[in-house]
């Protein structure tokens, strides 16, 4: 697979997994410092990584949660647990995913993320109601 081959499959799993409106954003907010970047995450994270054989979408985002909050990187961790929904992950299984990460992450961790999840879920309460 060439390079363009590998932008448009990133490409087709990042707006899967990431939404639209998601990428559309990044796109639009494309600059010379950062085009280049977008362009390796595109081929990279999700031509390469998110769509190796092995594991399915629903799988990759619970253990990108998981890393997210061990990591505290609170921004990509927020994107995630509402891209997570598009992979058939429920909030019962985020709550317990949650719950596992306080044992081996630490309760700040765990915490911290129950109340990003809670903002994202209440956030995604809003839009749907409207």
């Amino acid at each position: 697979m060439d390079d363009k081959q590998r932008y448009e499959q990133g490409m087709a799993v990042r707006r899967k997994v990431l939404g639209d409106a998601h990428v559309d954003r990044t796109l639009k907010n494309l600059s010379p410092l950062n085009e280049e970047f977008q362009d390796f995450i595109t081929r990279y994270a999700w031509g390469e990584t998110w769509t190796r054989p092995g594991l399915d979408h629903h799988t990759r985002s619970m253990i990108t949660i998981a890393m997210l909050i061990a990591l505290n990187r609170e921004a990509e961790l927020k994107m995630h647990l509402r891209a997570a929904f598009n992979n058939g992950v429920t909030r019962d299984e985020l709550k317990e995913l949650i719950m596992h990460s306080a044992l081996y992450c630490g309760l700040p961790a765990a915490n911290a993320t129950l109340h990003l999840a809670q903002q994202v879920f209440s956030e995604m309460d809003a839009e749907s109601a409207a």
